[in-house]
């Protein structure tokens, strides 16, 4: 029997073929993308989950067509595959590719993409950042779910957020919502943190990571009635979600 029928014949159950020294060539089916390559490629990297995958026994089913199939969207796995052939790395998508390298566990195409500068500013700058501002990214979360909990018949979702850079801004934190007359419940805050960015960085970072899933929405300062009696807080924006 030929390794091709034999693979056909196994494609519904576990195969209990082990991966012969001299098969070179390797047909894949990533997600419905096809990929042709060398099965020294798949294992160019011994510790990676591709190397796993491609080593003695196969852990992976086959097609109709008997070509191994990886249930993973397979977009960007020919940037994979020209990275373990030449060691190249891809001019775009590097998010996405890096991605799939941690997927893989690609170490060598971790570490290459995170020294990337589009990937190098964003890891090392901006996540760093943000992991120092206390509940970002659950913040991020109550804003979306209280938007789409307001959208009902509406064309816009506004919700105020509280941003607070200092330790001191804190210290007012009481005063300042007491002072605002929209609904206190519903106000999210943010803050503080120690790190050199601004709060305009701040207010950059949320709207780049609502955008980042598909939303539209716009940034404006909370405009509060000044009163001679009572000071007025600047710590407050409007955050409006545009639905249509």
């Amino acid at each position: 029997m030929s390794l091709q029928d034999y693979k056909s014949s196994e494609k519904n159950r576990d195969v209990a073929y082990v991966f012969p020294q001299n098969f070179h060539v390797v047909q894949l089916n990533v997600g419905g993308h096809l990929y042709t390559t060398a099965l020294s490629t798949l294992r160019k990297h011994p510790d990676s989950k591709l190397a796993e995958l491609f080593s003695g026994q196969p852990k992976l089913r086959s097609d109709a067509q008997g070509r191994y199939f990886i249930d993973r969207d397979g977009s960007h796995f020919g940037a994979i595959l020209e990275f373990l052939r030449s060691e190249q790395l891809p001019k775009k998508n590097l998010p996405e590719v890096h991605k799939e390298a941690v997927h893989y566990n690609i170490k060598p195409l971790i570490k290459r993409l995170e020294e990337a500068p589009q990937l190098f500013g964003e890891l090392v700058g901006r996540q760093q950042f943000l992991s120092r501002v206390p509940h970002y990214k659950e913040n991020i979360e109550v804003l979306i779910r209280i938007a789409r909990a307001e959208a009902i018949a509406a064309r816009h979702s506004t919700i105020i957020i509280c941003v607070l850079r200092t330790e001191e801004d804190l210290g007012f934190y009481d005063n300042a919502i007491n002072s605002l007359e929209a609904d206190k419940e519903s106000v999210v805050t943010f803050g503080p943190w120690k790190a050199a960015p601004l709060v305009t960085d701040l207010l950059d970072c949320v709207k780049m990571d609502i955008e980042s899933q598909g939303y539209r929405v716009s940034i404006q300062p909370h405009v509060m009635e000044k009163s001679f009696l009572s000071r007025s807080y600047d710590y407050f924006y409007e955050l409006t979600f545009t639905w249509w």
